[in-house]
């Protein structure tokens, strides 16, 4: 390359960096006056004019400046709140705007852990930042635009290779209550095959167990690996932003051409947090607590997730849900099952059977999972099923002595052949990925 060469491409560099900081900073300052401090918000005189729901905005506290979101906006004033938790301003303390939030993802990326701001948490983390931003906010790729998912993906877990195949592209939802073993479950779904980029998201988990999950569930698989993290001490703007982090993050690889898989545990604290910041900001509660805002949300969020339009790539969504109360009709679970395509039950009473995964294939269901069976085996999966709801239905039956061997052929194949699935179905994160459930789940029968 020649001197001018280098000199051309240099400028041009400067140029982008320069669009990039005037699409993100203002060339005037516009600043208001704190009002009102609450423990939930603060209120901001003077900024009506100048914002927009959504943007950010830097309060001057004495020392480092805290940032917050504008989540209400009034004739005179607008209501804000902070990422970080207690508000630090005072009455009169100067409030300035600093625009539409905004990452700049790198390849560079992969490897680290970042907070929901963008910021690395990872120890002497030196990421480059890319020259085109990208917004948390971004809006679902237009549907007739989008590829066709018909390609699938064996994510080593026996159980769900055999009865919820999954294909590249897909949106599903793992439904549990707490302590069934969702997370480990994730952890072993992380480790899939075929995939250039993984996104992790952890949305209000324990501090002590975001270590945990990252080191010894990934393992050797780190280097493809971008963490989100917002521990449940986190202010509530700092939950709700990680997903959107995240999600913001698997749409720039995508855009890149790259098969990306985008874990979020959980997105049921996703919508919690929303719910605290709906109702700080004045929203009615509509059905448990929850505001309008919070099931018009779900579904912005999780469509981003999918097939990229022509040319482009895909995000493979993987979502935990956490069910209050092991209810699975309550209003955030059933508003994400219907968003989805697909969902995998966690069931509490196979969990103590020492059953794990403990997943209930009876509640499961994958809805593309047609492009991972041959004919031949939607069949077997079929009559499988058959023999699992026949031997769970008269489960009470055999144990109060009602039933005796002979008297149904089918139930007492079922009898014979099902616990022999169950075992042959259970996995832990120490074994070996599956390679082909059906072939290994035969010559367990076989045995």
């Amino acid at each position: 390359m020649t001197g001018g060469e280098a000199r051309l491409d240099a400028l041009t560099a400067l140029a982008e960096r320069v669009s990039a900081a005037n699409a993100t900073q203002s060339l005037v300052r516009v600043g208001g006056t704190v009002t009102q401090v609450t423990p939930a918000f603060c209120c901001v005189s003077g900024l009506s004019p100048f914002v927009k729901l959504g943007d950010r905005v830097s309060l001057s506290t004495g020392g480092r400046p805290q940032f917050g979101e504008v989540i209400r906006l009034d004739e005179t004033r607008v209501t804000i709140k902070t990422f970080d938790e207690p508000i630090a301003a005072g009455l009169g303390a100067r409030a300035w705007r600093t625009g539409p939030a905004a990452l700049n993802p790198d390849p560079s990326w992969k490897g680290h852990i970042f907070n929901a701001l963008g910021v690395p948490l990872s120890d002497g983390a030196a990421v480059l930042h890319g020259h085109q931003p990208v917004y948390p906010d971004r809006s679902a790729p237009a549907p007739l635009r989008r590829q066709r998912i018909d390609t699938p993906f064996k994510t080593g877990v026996r159980v769900i290779d055999l009865f919820t195949p999954l294909c590249f592209g897909q949106r599903i939802g793992i439904f549990s209550g707490s302590g069934v073993g969702k997370s480990t479950l994730l952890a072993m779904l992380a480790r899939a095959k075929g995939f250039d980029t993984v996104v992790i998201a952890l949305v209000g988990e324990r501090g002590r167990e975001v270590r945990e999950f990252l080191e010894d569930a990934l393992g050797s698989n780190r280097e493809r690996v971008i963490a989100v993290v917002s521990t449940g001490d986190e202010s509530p703007m700092m939950r709700r932003l990680a997903p959107k982090t995240a999600t913001c993050i698997a749409e720039y690889f995508r855009d890149r051409g790259e098969r990306v898989l985008l874990i979020v545990d959980s997105i049921t604290r996703f919508a919690h947090a929303a719910r605290e910041v709906a109702l700080a900001a004045g929203e009615p509660p509509v059905a448990r607590g929850y505001t309008p805002s919070v099931f018009s949300g779900l579904p912005s969020l999780l469509e981003r997730a999918g097939p990229g339009e022509e040319g482009s790539g895909s995000i493979t969504g993987i979502y935990s849900v956490l069910v209050d109360g092991d209810d699975h009709n309550d209003p955030v679970a059933d508003s994400i099952r219907g968003t989805l395509d697909g969902h995998i039950v966690l069931d509490r009473a196979i969990a103590d059977q020492a059953r794990y995964p403990a997943v209930n294939v009876l509640s499961s269901i994958s809805r593309l999972s047609q492009h991972g069976w041959t004919p031949e085996q939607r069949n077997l999966v079929a009559k499988l099923r058959a023999m699992i709801a026949r031997f769970e239905d008269t489960r009470d039956l055999r144990l109060m002595g009602g039933y005796r061997g002979g008297a149904d052929p089918e139930l007492d194949k079922a009898i014979e052949i099902v616990p022999r699935v169950f075992e042959a179905l259970k996995q832990s994160p120490r074994d070996l990925a599956s390679t082909d459930a059906f072939q290994e789940v035969a010559r367990a029968l076989q045995a």
